[in-house]
């Protein structure tokens, strides 16, 4: 029998996954944690090895090297252990075709010792109007609600859930949000994989990002927008760069600033910024005779971010 883990503990620790399917290498000695009573958010591009990674978290795939430890228990050798302790709520529910949502959430609740009250739940997610549909015939946002309620119906310790909120309305999200929240406070530690960035920055304590398996940036939403920079500028201009404007307007505005362009017509200026930065930016706009569109001083946006550092746009 293992040790008793102390309180303290992460909920999870990834440490030196690998997992590949034939010759392609899928998570590449991807190590990260994730802290009891917090909600993080595991975020990276269509392939960066997140699906897998969470998937060997959840105890459906074992590592092919390293090792994965969710609430001190290896998911896979002590899955019985750990089952009724976690939820995972997977994309399309998992539910049967022809079954109600109420007959389908009941049928879960009645696998738990201490279930939550069904009823109770389901008012919550807004499922009471569609209880006695059946779940083909529920809406893409009917069925996350209710694979979320399946999730946590049964009190787990920590929860996985992917794509909370797709196909939702927006007063269907920020309800799904709120309960998420008060999962957080009550205790409950929630590991959240999504393709809106406005969701992750507003719902998450930390966010990692993952790119071709490994992990590339990781740490609270305020400190990955800051990036330890003073301020940014981001640059919209109506027709594309001309070659070599990154460098160009890093030579204009001096060697402690950044440039990074994210797409043809769009780039951020990182570092110190003030009138006179402003200025040097609309002057290279007029030497290089580009328009600019929009010219705003600000912090960087999640979206910035991980555009910048994985050079691909987070997309369903």
């Amino acid at each position: 029998m293992s040790a008793p883990v102390p309180s303290s503990a992460p909920a999870v620790v990834v440490d030196g996954l690998v997992m590949s399917y034939g010759d392609k290498t899928a998570v590449d000695g991807l190590s990260l944690s994730v802290e009891r009573h917090s909600i993080t958010a595991v975020l990276g591009p269509n392939g960066a090895g997140k699906t897998t990674t969470l998937e060997t978290c959840e105890g459906y795939r074992r590592p092919q090297q390293g090792s994965v430890r969710v609430l001190g228990l290896d998911p896979v050798r002590q899955r019985r252990d750990l089952l009724p302790r976690i939820g995972v709520m997977l994309q399309g529910s998992g539910a049967w075709s022809g079954v109600r949502a109420l007959e389908m959430l009941r049928h879960v609740a009645r696998l738990h010792a201490h279930p939550l009250d069904v009823t109770m739940l389901a008012d919550r997610l807004g499922l009471g109007d569609c209880g006695r549909t059946p779940y083909r015939r529920l809406s893409g946002g009917q069925q996350q609600r209710l694979g979320l309620a399946m999730a946590i119906v049964g009190r787990p310790e920590i929860v996985f859930v992917d794509e909370p909120t797709a196909g939702m309305d927006p007063q269907a999200r920020r309800t799904t949000w709120e309960l998420l929240q008060e999962l957080r406070d009550d205790g409950v530690t929630v590991v959240l994989t999504t393709h809106y960035m406005d969701e992750a920055e507003r719902l998450s304590d930390r966010i990692h990002i993952i790119d071709r398996g490994r992990l590339i940036a990781s740490g609270t939403p305020l400190t990955l927008t800051r990036g330890g920079s003073v301020a940014t500028i981001r640059l919209v201009v109506t027709r594309p760069f001309p070659p070599g404007a990154p460098e160009s307007l890093r030579a204009a505005l001096g060697a402690e600033i950044e440039v990074t362009q994210l797409d043809d017509v769009s780039l951020v200026v990182t570092g110190p910024a003030d009138p006179s930065t402003l200025a040097k930016v609309s002057r290279w706009c007029e030497e290089q005779g580009v328009l600019p569109e929009s010219l705003t001083l600000g912090q960087r946006s999640l979206e910035d971010v991980f555009l910048e550092l994985t050079g691909r746009e987070l997309t369903p």
